[in-house]
């Protein structure tokens, strides 16, 4: 009797078990295509990360590359304006704009120290200043014997006390020394008294 008690409960329990073992492969089955799932999702996520940092740096790279080629452009220009404006020489701009393009930031520097010092206009006003310094040396009068400044209503040096000039008999105005007439009034000095003496002296012994 205790046997068929026994079988009953064994028999009982049997289809217990099998519905907690189905339940139990049921929640695996589920846990495990959770975790794929979830693996699949974090690679994809990772890889399109990944495509978005390359597609960064690629656009990043290109601006720089981009910048680098026009701020190239811009001192080979520039190095091609500045030796024009400081010299006339063909060959020296050519040299210069080749040195800037070839060695670029290295060429830049040599060209820096090596060009003239002075563009052309610049050159043009110092020679200007030089001619009007010139010009104005050269008109200024000076003293024959001690080289002072004098001006040119002067009639001595003040300094040694050289005759410079001579009033005209006639109109006062300052004549040089070396002057025989007078280009103001046309007084001839002693040439002239002279010759009015003699015409008169030959008047007189005409009218004996």
């Amino acid at each position: 009797m205790l046997h068929n008690v026994i079988h009953q409960v064994v028999t009982a329990a049997t289809p217990t078990l099998s519905a907690a073992q189905a339940t139990a492969t049921a929640a695996a089955q589920a846990t495990a295509s959770a975790a794929a799932s979830s693996s699949s999702g974090s690679g994809s996520s990772t890889g399109g990360s990944l495509k978005s940092l390359l597609g960064l740096v690629g656009l990043v790279v290109a601006f720089f590359a981009a910048f680098v080629a026009i701020f190239w452009l811009a001192l080979v220009f520039w190095a091609w304006r500045d030796v024009r404006s400081r010299t006339q020489d063909v060959i020296v701009q050519i040299t210069a704009t080749l040195l800037v393009a070839v060695f670029f930031l290295g060429g830049l520097f040599i060209y820096l120290i090596v060009r003239p010092r002075q563009t052309l206009a610049e050159l043009y006003e110092r020679q200007l200043e030089e001619e009007s310094l010139l010009a104005e040396m050269t008109e200024r009068q000076t003293c024959p014997t001690c080289h002072y400044r004098v001006e040119g209503e002067f009639q001595v040096c003040p300094s040694c006390g050289t005759k410079l000039r001579r009033p005209c008999p006639r109109c006062d105005h300052l004549l040089e020394l070396k002057w025989n007439l007078c280009p103001f009034c046309g007084y001839g000095g002693g040439a002239m008294d002279g010759g009015g003496r003699s015409s008169a002296r030959q008047g007189a012994r005409m009218e004996r």
